[in-house]
């Protein structure tokens, strides 16, 4: 039996996923619409331990993403495919990669980002990681 395949712009939560099937999102949809941005402020957890939060910068990209601050300032993106579990009320997202995973990813800079550049970039950082280290 074959590995599922790493699908980085896919939420794995089927309630989210059920939410973006309802709420297409296309340039009328507002921001409130978007199932990312109910995470703004939510600790990010890696697989050993805290990672950062996700930042307001989040509405900067599309909502397959999520903007991460990690430390002093540094910000890089998760695309939701990583996102293991999301705890509303501890108001925590659980990722499946490590923190050196998430601080090595390539760095969000909203002044000098080109969504789709920067997003294959992102993409091919982390379809690698799951390459060399998958979850399961």
């Amino acid at each position: 039996m074959q590995p599922f395949p790493f699908a980085p712009w896919i939420w794995r939560d089927a309630i989210t996923a059920l939410h973006e099937q309802e709420h297409p999102l296309e340039p009328d949809v507002s921001l409130a619409d978007r199932p990312d941005t109910g995470l703004l402020g939510f600790e990010v957890r890696a697989t050993d331990g805290r990672v950062g939060v996700v930042d307001s910068e989040n509405a900067l990209l599309p909502a397959d993403c999520l903007v991460v601050d990690v430390s002093g300032g540094n910000r890089v993106a998760l695309p939701v495919g990583v996102v293991s579990g999301v705890d509303r009320e501890a108001r925590v997202v659980q990722v499946d990669r490590t923190t050196e995973q998430v601080a090595g990813a390539p760095e969000f800079d909203p002044d000098e980002v080109d969504p789709p550049a920067y997003r294959e970039r992102l993409g091919e950082y982390y379809s690698d990681s799951y390459r060399v280290a998958p979850p399961w």
